[in-house]
């Protein structure tokens, strides 16, 4: 692990970036060779699929130490002496420091009267709250110290001076108290977060002299010294080996600068030197684990991959050239590379050539000549994996060419995952479901009415229900004399019946466009703000599957769900004449067939009432310049634009809605009105079932 991928000397006139990181974007992970020598010099490091490469004294120094830990467990027996009172056993008060563990890191900034308050202030605002303590070490005390820092002056400001009091402060004060020490100057540039990684990741028990390894003047020894600058790592037991010879330093070594004086005493006097890499290497490591070098995973430090349990947990490879694309989303055989697919073909190749200059170079040089075949998958443990065949127009160094082929594997990782901290939500929550309801609808209550009493009120789910009559003017009239709702109004009397306890409420609404939001805003202002409302369509089949879902996915005033379910094809275009059978109807029950997840319909919602009336509010500043804005919106574009808040669209499996052609409004927007369309022509079936049907027609015609 290099310490200076971290840490970097920070100069306000230039800004720099800092170039290492955790992980590649994408990385050349192995080459395989179809064309060339056999004994090329290049082969061995391309079969061991090696990212970095250090001198082999650095992987001996690794094995060495590898086995110095010191976590050996030790059996202390106790004696009791009968000569001796008994004496009361005072426990400590905190089990960490009973059982020796010790903190991991302790950063010590070595800081100056003249930049005190103002570099040194700025590092303790920007990474002090990381560590578990950090220090402040200066020669001189400025006349006014920073409030909340932890400034400790030595009352001489020779920079060496400072330094050997420094680490003899240390040692004397902190050395039982953490593994790690880290010194650096107040004008180094600090990635905390990683700095802990680091340490999280090695071992104690070790003597370690980690940093920015520099030669010291002249360059006539091998050994290095840590450049203060960049910061440097001490740890534990190699403070305590430098203790007793730290007067002798001071007295013996003489040196301006500081860093390089406490290179020399460590050299001399414990025979380390100053090292940027430890312990990175999984390749060298992987000999001291049972499994050897067999163990290692491909590629080096990276889950290996998934393994299906079953045939249908495997992960299909997609094959792709440079302009076309095999695995079409609308499931056609074949389909133009375009758009982000494009891009990201583009990326492979031009990197897959990158790294193969940077292995091989100057021996070889390549250029790409096309790409002979493409192959990738994305695996959800490990990322986006790529396997290509190149042909290569490969160049020597007296600039002799041949045209040869190379595959090789390329990984995208997933990388830089992090958790964002979510509300607490519970299953517990009641959830009001709001079923809008028109004429033309009213033939499909009858099955919602029935999953929804034996799903919820036979599981005496805390789910409560209103239906929403939405009446045209025309039957508005004459609803006096004649109810188009009067059969659903029949069926929900005699559920109550059914259930003494349990209520349906409903609410008519005369009006010409039942846009979303329009009704939602009737809704509303007929519940408490903290109701969690579950919209709802005549087609939605009710089950605690996804009620649970519906609670634990919408957060009031951080996130809310729109659903998208799945929709079975149409029956007549599936099954044309022939009947489906009861093994296959049996089996469609029971997981997703024969459809398709409808991401053209929003009709399904989940969020609380205060959300979409804080939404709505923001809203009503639009309206004033644009009053039919209504009914060119629904309610996914009210979060969308209005809310702020995440809006969690994802597939969901446990809605499924048999087929039904849906009636689109001309009066909403064109884009409400297109989806609608959209909707009802994918519904229809498969490319498959369409093809077939439309062979058998021009097969009777033809006849």
């Amino acid at each position: 692990m290099r310490l200076s991928s971290f840490l970097a000397v920070f100069r306000p006139a230039l800004p720099l970036i800092l170039g290492l990181s955790l992980g590649c974007s994408l990385s050349l992970l192995m080459v395989s060779w179809t064309q060339g020598e056999a004994d090329d010099g290049c082969g061995d490091d391309l079969g061991n699929g090696r990212l970095f490469l250090v001198g082999r004294d650095s992987q001996r120094e690794s094995r060495d130490q590898a086995g110095e830990e010191d976590f050996q467990p030790r059996i202390v027996p106790y004696h009791k002496d009968p000569n001796k009172p008994h004496k009361k056993v005072l426990r400590t008060r905190y089990i960490h420091t009973e059982l020796g563990i010790r903190e991991r890191l302790l950063v010590g900034v070595l800081t100056s009267r003249a930049t005190l308050n103002t570099l040194a202030v700025a590092v303790n605002r920007t990474v002090a709250h990381h560590f578990h303590r950090t220090f402040f070490f200066t020669g001189l005390r400025s006349p006014k110290v920073p409030h909340g820092m932890s400034v400790v002056a030595h009352g001489d400001d020779r920079p060496v001076w400072l330094m050997y009091e420094t680490v003899r402060h240390l040692h004397q004060h902190y050395a039982s108290d953490y593994d790690w020490f880290l010194l650096a100057q107040d004008d180094t540039y600090m990635q905390a977060d990683r700095l802990l990684e680091l340490v999280g990741h090695l071992g104690t028990g070790q003597d370690l002299y980690m940093g920015r390894a520099e030669e010291f003047i002249g360059g006539e020894e091998k050994a290095r010294y840590c450049h203060g600058g960049y910061g440097y790592l001490l740890s534990r037991s190699l403070l305590a080996r430098l203790q007793p010879h730290l007067d002798t330093c001071r007295n013996d070594i003489l040196s301006v600068r500081p860093d390089e004086w406490l290179g020399r005493c460590i050299i001399d006097y414990l025979g380390l030197s100053c090292v940027e890499v430890h312990q990175t290497q999984i390749n060298n490591l992987s000999e001291l684990t049972p499994e050897g070098k067999a163990g290692v995973t491909w590629p080096v430090g990276i889950n290996s991959p998934f393994k299906p349990r079953t045939r249908f947990e495997v992960i299909n490879w997609e094959y792709f050239t440079e302009e076309h694309i095999y695995s079409c989303v609308d499931g056609s055989p074949k389909c133009e590379m375009r758009g982000a697919d494009r891009a990201d073909v583009d990326a492979v190749l031009e990197i897959a050539v990158e790294r193969l200059n940077e292995r091989y170079q100057p021996q070889l040089r390549f250029t790409k000549r096309r790409l002979l075949n493409g192959y990738r998958r994305f695996d959800p443990t490990r990322g986006m994996e790529y396997v290509l065949d190149l042909a290569l127009e490969a160049y020597t160094q007296k600039d002799h060419s041949q045209v040869i082929a190379k595959r090789v594997n390329l990984l995208r990782p997933l990388s830089a995952v992090e958790i964002i901290p979510m509300p607490y939500v519970t299953e517990a929550t009641r959830v009001q479901v709001i079923l809008p309801v028109t004429a033309q609808d009213q033939d499909f209550v009858g099955n919602f009415l029935d999953m929804y009493v034996m799903n919820t009120l036979d599981a005496r789910d805390n789910v409560l229900l209103t239906f929403l009559f939405i009446y045209d003017p025309f039957d508005a009239q004459r609803v006096s004399q004649a109810d188009v709702f009067a059969g659903i109004k029949a069926m929900i009397g005699e559920v109550e019946k059914r259930y003494g306890d349990v209520k349906i409420p409903w609410i008519s609404v005369k009006t010409e466009v039942p846009s979303q939001v329009k009704l939602m805003d009737i809704i509303s202002k007929k519940h408490p703000v903290d109701t969690l409302f579950f919209l709802a369509s005549v087609w939605t089949e009710v089950n605690a599957d996804f009620l649970n879902r519906c609670r634990m996915n919408t957060i009031s005033n951080w996130q809310v769900f729109f659903p998208i379910h799945f929709q079975e094809f149409s029956p007549a275009v599936m099954y044309r004449d022939q009947q489906p059978s009861a093994a296959s109807s049996a089996f469609a029950s029971e997981s997703l067939r024969d459809g398709r997840f409808d991401r053209h319909v929003f009709d399904e919602a989940c969020f609380y009432n205060a959300d979409y009336m804080t939404a709505r509010t923001k809203m009503a500043a639009d309206l004033l310049d644009n009053e039919e804005l209504l009914e060119s919106m629904d309610v996914y574009d009210i979060f969308v634009r209005y809310s702020g808040l995440h809006v969690f669209r994802a597939v969901e499996p446990a809605l499924i809605q048999k087929y039904v052609r849906r009636t689109c409004n001309p009066r909403f927007s064109e884009d409400v009105y297109h989806r609608c369309v959209l909707s009802n022509l994918q519904g229809l079936g498969s490319r498959s079932h369409l093809a077939m049907a439309l062979f058998e027609q021009e097969q009777a015609n033809s006849t």
